[in-house]
């Protein structure tokens, strides 16, 4: 009988590789031992340590996590980004300070962060591939300081002056920028989810928005207002008003894993390296019941639960991941790239940017 593999053989074509999964192997307690230290010696320190404990958590994540086999390397230095951090908060407070000092100072202030502001997230963002590797390979970030300004002051101004009408347009150019931008060595990643996808994507979450909001309010709004009107400080009232509030509180906690899931499997879905693919599969349930439970969690243990509260929501965002390889994954060469900015490091961390890869 002639086998599956001898039939490919004469046919001359080989069989793909198989989807190659990522892996997380980090623990809650492991990484609650170094989020406590890291806490402490930051607050001893005065936040001197905070660039040593920013080295550490991102090495800790980096080297749990594994695809095809081999895991990540980060090569932050944590001086370096102390000196940025430093830069970045001087900076700040200049913005924060100078209206006090006259007011056209703060103007010209202001003006002058605003600007310098879309180049330093691109030198952010270079800062953080080019310390990023894998199989000793760095990743590495191109584009120019043009195209920054366009995604990143120019689309977010329009956003704002069209009542963020056009706030999809915007992410997608973002996103577009910044993994077309984006290379592993000598190989470009490359973005193909369209402008209609996200518009999409971002109608889909606002309905079922919608939906949950009129649903809590004919289910609760309805009681609440009668009871209120026949006495407002009654025990009833105050009862059903708390109901109302809570159950659109409630709705809103779950909106937030529902559009983070459409999204990352919107971007992931839609981004390739090379010839390789890149598939997400979160699943809204999942992501749901991981955020909510973590809430739960960190309450009721005063925040101690947050570093078990990371390490579960990013094994779940890493797992659901996997690389769709085309061919051998030992192609890819080592290949130049701009170290970036350690200020624009150091402001993106302390303007909690969340932009990366």
């Amino acid at each position: 009988m002639t086998s599956a593999y001898d039939l490919s053989e004469l046919s001359g074509s080989a069989a793909p590789p198989a989807p190659a999964p990522f892996t997380f192997s980090g623990r809650g307690g492991e990484y609650f031992r170094i989020w406590i230290v890291n806490l402490l010696l930051s607050i001893v320190t005065l936040g001197i340590y905070s660039a040593w404990a920013k080295v550490r958590r991102t090495r800790y994540f980096y080297d749990n996590t594994s695809v095809a086999g081999s895991s990540f390397e980060y090569h932050g230095n944590p001086i370096a980004i102390l000196k940025g951090r430093i830069a970045a908060v001087v900076l700040v407070a200049l913005h924060h300070f100078a209206p006090r000092i006259a007011p056209m100072f703060g103007v010209a202030v202001f003006v002058l962060f605003t600007v310098a502001t879309p180049w330093l997230i691109w030198k952010s963002l270079q800062f953080k591939l080019y310390n990023s590797s894998y199989r000793g390979i760095r990743f590495g970030l191109r584009g120019s300081a043009r195209e920054a300004y366009i995604v990143f002051l120019l689309w977010p101004l329009l956003t704002g002056l069209t009542l963020f009408l056009l706030a999809p347009f915007a992410h997608q150019r973002m996103k577009r920028f910044q993994h077309n931008s984006s290379r592993f060595g000598d190989a470009s990643f490359s973005f193909h989810a369209t402008v209609g996808s996200f518009y999409k994507t971002y109608l889909i979450g606002l309905a079922i928005a919608l939906a949950g909001i009129i649903a809590i309010g004919m289910l609760f709004g309805g009681s609440a207002a009668a009871l209120a009107g026949l006495s407002r400080r009654s025990p009833a009232a105050i009862l059903s008003a708390m109901t109302f509030f809570f159950a659109l509180y409630l709705w809103m906690a779950v909106l937030y894993p529902l559009f983070y899931t459409l999204i990352q499997n919107l971007i992931w879905n839609n981004t390739r390296l090379g010839a390789h693919g890149i598939q997400s599969r979160m699943k809204w349930s999942r992501m749901t019941w991981i955020w909510l439970s973590n809430l739960f969690l960190i309450a009721v243990t005063l925040g101690l639960f947050m570093p078990f509260a990371t390490i579960r929501l990013l094994r779940y965002r890493i797992e659901s991941m996997s690389l769709l390889p085309a061919g051998d994954l030992n192609e890819f060469t080592a290949a130049a790239e701009p170290p970036g900015s350690v200020t624009g490091e150091g402001l993106s961390d302390l303007l909690d940017f969340d932009i990366s890869l």
